[in-house]
């Protein structure tokens, strides 16, 4: 249905930084860079793009009440992702844990990137296999 999610960013320099970092944990890779954005997808080449970030150096505005959300390989992958986000200079906006209100295995966890977004990764599956 969606093909990529694009955010804008007040720095493509600083959201290189933190994305790298951020994603790396989920299996995303900067795979192509232009001036003012960069894509962020499983394999390289335009048909890998997942996510985009672009500069808008006059500054951006976050929505409240939106974010993205990035699925994890596994529960260990959600608590890398929330260190690296925050080691990168994202804000905690949710530690790693469940989230029973969304279904008994939602695993998840909140950070604001530089820009203010809320993003947020998740895993689906339960701890234990055949839960």
């Amino acid at each position: 249905m969606i093909d990529h999610v694009s955010l804008g960013v007040a720095s493509i320099e600083v959201s290189r930084l933190f994305y790298d970092a951020a994603l790396h944990p989920l299996g995303l890779v900067r795979t192509v860079d232009s001036a003012v954005e960069s894509d962020y997808g499983f394999a390289p080449g335009s048909l890998g793009v997942e996510f985009t970030i672009t500069s808008y150096p006059g500054g951006t505005l976050s929505c409240l009440g939106s974010h993205i959300c990035f699925r994890a390989p596994g529960r260990a992958a959600v608590e890398a992702f929330h260190r690296a986000a925050l080691e990168a200079g994202g804000r905690d906006d949710g530690a790693p844990g469940l989230r029973p209100q969304y279904h008994p295995s939602y695993f998840a966890a909140f950070v604001l990137d530089p820009d203010g977004h809320r993003i947020e990764s998740v895993c689906h599956a339960p701890e234990e296999p055949g839960r």
